[in-house]
């Protein structure tokens, strides 16, 4: 009885053989040869298994040294206009003093569609966190940015912070003009898979590029860790409907999707809309 327990049957064994034949062939196609003379951070990625390394993993994924801020503010359902108004005048301020904190406003939103009375403002900080500390010690000792601060507290329900890093395989950020849309896709991701998932989507962003629909890519560095943003954007739902449709008709797109859903433990996506001050359209 414990021989027929462990006996596998031939068409299973073939079908486990042929996937990972199938697997060994793509990940040996993409690994660079060793006369190349060095290892660059694009060969590092191309593994399906994470080996010990000293360098951390998001120097692997990133090559820049701009931080972004990603705020998310839950807003009062009867606060909603005099939040914005609170908001913009606080932008004015911080880009009124942009040579001493080297800060910027890249996009602010509203949610349509997903977690409505919501808002999210995408910041750029250059020099590192070292100029975040520097932001902040001078924004500590203004009283008319913490007078702004206390206003909107009493706007909102809740609110969330993440410091991000730009996936260095994302086309470079472009401010829109026009009448457009957003959507944002939120991926929580099984910690240790970001190297992974950097490696499948270094080939899957190349499907969506002919329509300029990617807009930003990011993943967390302080805050919700493991956590990955793609920002699109769309002139408008059925756009979006017809773009994405066409990816899937492309060979490889469908490939890429099965191997970063089970990196996946939890996604959500979300419709945004530009507010007038924001910097994207």
């Amino acid at each position: 009885m414990s021989s027929l327990r462990n006996f596998i049957p031939v068409k299973s064994m073939l079908s486990h053989i042929k996937f990972t034949s199938s697997l060994t062939k793509r990940t040996l196609s993409t690994t660079p040869s060793k006369s190349e003379g060095r290892e660059g951070w694009f060969s590092k990625l191309i593994v399906r298994r994470i080996e010990p390394t000293k360098e951390p993993h998001s120097r692997m994924l990133s090559d820049k040294e701009i931080i972004y801020e990603l705020q998310t503010h839950n807003i009062r359902p009867d606060s909603r206009k005099n939040y914005l108004s609170n908001y913009e005048k606080t932008v004015q301020l911080i880009e009124s003093r942009k040579s001493e904190l080297n800060s910027e406003l890249v996009g602010s939103w509203t949610v349509e569609v997903g977690d409505m009375d919501q808002a999210l403002h995408l910041w750029r900080h250059t020099g590192g966190f070292s100029g975040i500390d520097v932001a902040k010690r001078i924004l500590a000792t203004d009283d008319d940015y913490w007078k702004l601060e206390n206003e909107r507290g009493s706007y909102l329900r809740s609110r969330h912070l993440q410091y991000l890093l730009s996936f260095s395989y994302w086309p470079q950020i472009e401010s829109r003009e026009g009448n457009n849309i957003y959507e944002i896709r939120s991926y929580r991701l099984k910690p240790g898979t970001m190297i992974e998932w950097g490696n499948n989507w270094a080939r899957a962003i190349n499907y969506r590029r002919s329509n300029k629909e990617a807009f930003a890519g990011f993943f967390s560095q302080v805050g919700r860790l493991y956590n990955v943003h793609h920002i699109w954007c769309y002139k408008d739902l059925h756009s979006r409907k017809e773009i994405r449709e066409s990816a899937w008709r492309l060979p490889g797109w469908d490939e890429c999707v099965a191997y970063t859903v089970p990196l996946i433990r939890e996604m959500h996506s979300r419709i945004l809309r530009p507010t007038t001050f924001s910097h994207t359209k």
